[in-house]
């Protein structure tokens, strides 16, 4: 593949693994970008924080449904899926079916909790678990449930709308995981190697995507079918008041 040529004559081919990951590992970032990073995405967690505090002074069981989620964004973001004709490897996310059961703010402070105990089983790291919240936690997050809530109110079915949240914050993590690496490797040629690092993820998460599309789609279709109660953040949506 071209990509895979550019970086072998630049001598990163070394590293392709750990950089197409959307996990991104200690020692890929420089120190100033890492801090960047976490500090935006400390702004959201503590946000989140609150509202979540808020939400369970309102409804103490909501926290069963955050740990429920939180737990599951753990699993599904933790699955090393090899790809061998690149030699790396992808994650699904599960930002964004979380996000459209409990909120995107608390699901940010779900994906930073999942993201620092991934580190201690080899996913990511903790200097760039601030970047790898940004990507997956914030950006994951909000455009897969912006999409879901756009479509809703188009008239889409849920199952549909559900299932396009997850490819579209699927896809957009990685996105912004290029960019993240982009920016730091090759500032003065961002544009090209953003697009470098986007093509290296496009063949294999383009599969995890569908994947994505299938059991976000399935899993909020079950919950609408079988705990409405829990979706609360349809009401505006389906009334067509938008909070």
């Amino acid at each position: 593949m071209r990509v895979y040529a550019v970086l072998n004559m630049v001598g990163l081919s070394s590293q392709l693994t750990e950089r197409e990951e959307m996990h991104i590992a200690d020692g890929i970032l420089t120190p100033e970008w890492c801090i960047f990073w976490f500090l935006i995405s400390a702004v959201f967690v503590l946000v989140g924080a609150r509202q979540i505090k808020a939400k369970r002074k309102i409804d103490p069981a909501y926290m069963s449904t955050v740990g429920l989620l939180g737990a599951a964004v753990f699993v599904i973001s933790v699955w090393h899926i090899p790809v061998p004709v690149t030699g790396s490897c992808s994650h699904p996310v599960g930002t964004p079916m979380a996000a459209i059961v409990i909120g995107p703010l608390p699901t940010v402070v779900i994906s930073a909790i999942a993201l620092f105990f991934q580190t201690f089983i080899g996913h990511g790291g903790i200097t760039t678990i601030g970047a790898n919240t940004f990507s997956m936690g914030i950006v994951g997050t909000f455009t897969g449930y912006y999409a879901f809530r756009g479509l809703r109110k188009a008239g889409a079915s849920i199952w549909l709308s559900a299932g396009m949240g997850g490819i579209v914050g699927d896809l957009m993590t990685y996105v912004t995981s290029a960019f993240e690496l982009a920016i730091c490797i090759h500032p003065t040629q961002l544009l090209e190697w953003w697009g470098i690092f986007t093509v290296g993820y496009l063949p294999t998460q383009i599969p995890l995507a569908v994947l994505e599309f299938g059991f976000t789609a399935t899993a909020v279709q079950y919950i609408a079918n079988h705990r409405p109660e829990l979706l609360k953040w349809w009401l505006p949506i389906r009334t067509g008041i938008v909070k």
